[in-house]
């Protein structure tokens, strides 16, 4: 499973601009950082960002201040804006099933025998991503955070 080019250029959009506020005491006071600032620092498209950074407006994660030295501001402390809410702004939803919403099942309509495996790998990944912050990746604090699953002697136990 692969998040596409929206999810992951919404993310190093935000953690761009998480950085700025950690390193530019002009952004840590609320001068809004620019699209084309985050674009030449990211390597990203201005006009992709713009169209992002509209969804991320309307999730309240950006602040938009128009006119000269407008741009955009975090709308919360990066330490408050988990990853998975990054993602799922940006219109990505965490999914690693072929089943659409509400529709009976992946196969002609019947779950697949591996149906519930992949549904179990996009709640790992949600819960990842919701646990990791602007913040935590900013500051260096991912490695070393995902965590191997219980064991099939704990599984075992834990059905009985």
């Amino acid at each position: 499973m692969r998040l596409s080019t929206r999810g992951r250029y919404a993310v190093m959009a935000m953690v761009e601009m998480a950085a700025r506020e950690g390193r530019d005491a002009a952004c840590a006071q609320g001068r809004p950082v620019t699209l084309a600032e985050i674009a030449a620092a990211q390597h990203l498209s201005v006009a992709y960002l713009e169209q992002l950074f509209a969804r991320l407006r309307r999730a309240g994660l950006v602040a938009s201040a128009r006119g000269p030295g407008g741009g955009y501001r975090l709308a919360r402390p990066p330490a408050a804006i988990p990853i998975a809410e990054v993602v799922e702004a940006a219109d990505e939803p965490i999914i690693a099933t072929r089943c659409e919403e509400g529709s009976p099942g992946c196969l002609a309509g019947e779950r697949c025998l591996t149906h519930d495996l992949w549904a179990e790998l996009g709640d790992q990944i949600r819960l990842f991503l919701g646990g990791m912050t602007l913040a935590d990746v900013v500051g260096g604090r991912v490695t070393g955070r995902a965590r191997p699953p219980a064991g099939p002697e704990a599984a075992r136990e834990a059905g009985r």
